[in-house]
């Protein structure tokens, strides 16, 4: 189907005067007719989930029952109105699990709580964001969804609809000050989200992360900070995400990991190091896989070639800065312009690099990602001038 915008003069505008603006009256139309055609592939026809509500008043909704919790944000409630979590808790005490033999046996108290948007038993005007946490859930039950389509589920149809069931994004430490994991340590195809865990420092190589642990605790106890490094890997990305020039999808993941407080750079692929390869060292070759797909040999594009994902896995690099708030003296001025010594109090981080892995994989692909889902509905679409 394709769609026509119809542009005519505006009601007493006047035509451009011949002898002033020749160029412009040979441009000059009665009318202009744009359409839109489509020419995209049914494969990627997406269109991502409608879990917004609304438009003045906006309400959206996140989480799963198996998840980490359920909850929503309440966008364009005006300021001054009372509310308290008292006031939803009753209708989710009615709909919670777990209240008779007739029901569900899974024990959940359905509790939320108000994060933002209230203050003092009334709304502030900015966004409301509820949370409802699962205490019961038990995510190892579903296994098989990742093999099997359940009947009578949307396992199947979320399927054919998004062509991807088990995006994976996960982060991890690579450099601590100048303690740098070597290029090659991690394997990107397999490395586990348990590896990652499996120290303080979430460092999935366990000899490089003790001396990560190390280098932090050496600086903690001279009140001082040190920077590092986040690595963020995202798996079985669909294809044709991202558009062409203002809509690339790495610049689109560069605004939402530049967006994280104490950041400082962001490089994808083979970022900065890439710059010292010749173009045939650095060419990522294609080649057709046993299964009939065609892949990169290597993958130094990072998984985005032209603004658009190719399907490889997307890797990016996120740099943070030393702590600013640290235990020793620094020379600053007062607001009168005096110059004094300030000490800064309270319980800062010697390194903010491992509590950043929690917003590196989390928020900004989990935005990105779906907001590009929405634009890839019509990914190729052709403009055509009608002059009539």
């Amino acid at each position: 189907m394709a769609s026509s915008i119809i542009c005519k003069p505006f009601l007493r505008a006047t035509k451009p005067n011949s002898s002033l603006y020749p160029d412009l009256q040979r441009l000059h139309f009665p009318s202009l007719r744009i359409s839109i055609k489509p020419r995209t592939h049914k494969k990627l026809q997406i269109q991502a989930a409608g879990s917004t509500f609304g438009n003045y008043f906006r309400v959206t909704t996140f989480g799963e029952s198996n998840g980490g919790g359920v909850g929503c944000i309440v966008d364009g409630c005006p300021p001054r109105i009372p509310l308290s979590e008292a006031d939803l808790q009753g209708d989710l005490d009615r709909r919670r699990p777990g209240q008779s033999r007739i029901t569900t046996p899974r024990k959940e108290t359905d509790t939320c709580r108000i994060y933002s948007g209230v203050s003092e038993g009334v709304t502030t005007g900015t966004p409301i964001h509820v949370l409802v946490p699962n205490t019961d859930q038990r995510g190892h039950d579903y296994k098989e969804m990742s093999i099997a389509y359940r009947p009578s589920h949307a396992d199947a149809t979320y399927d054919m609809k998004y062509g991807v069931r088990a995006v994976q994004v996960l982060a991890y430490v690579s450099q601590v000050h100048q303690v740098v994991l070597p290029d090659g340590s991690v394997d990107h195809d397999t490395v586990t989200l348990d590896q990652i865990e499996s120290n303080i420092v979430r460092c999935p190589n366990p000899d490089y992360a003790e001396k990560m642990i190390a280098a932090i605790d050496a600086v903690r106890t001279r009140g001082n900070s040190i920077g590092g490094v986040v690595t963020c890997i995202v798996r079985n990305a669909p294809r044709g995400l991202g558009s062409p020039v203002f809509d690339k999808l790495e610049a689109e993941l560069a605004k939402a990991v530049m967006s994280l407080p104490a950041t400082k750079g962001f490089e994808f692929g083979s970022g900065f190091a890439g710059t010292f390869l010749t173009g045939s060292e650095h060419n990522d070759e294609f080649y057709t896989d046993e299964h009939g797909r065609i892949r990169t040999r290597t993958n130094r594009s990072g998984g985005i070639q032209g603004g658009i994902s190719n399907g490889e896995i997307i890797n990016m690099r996120v740099a943070f800065k030393p702590t600013a708030t640290i235990g020793k003296k620094q020379h600053t001025v007062t607001r009168e312009k005096q110059d004094i010594e300030l000490l800064a109090r309270g319980r800062h981080d010697p390194c903010v690099v491992p509590r950043g892995i929690s917003l590196d994989d989390s928020f900004p692909f989990t935005f990105t990602f779906f907001r590009r889902l929405v634009s890839i509905h019509f990914p190729f679409a052709t403009a055509i001038f009608e002059g009539n």
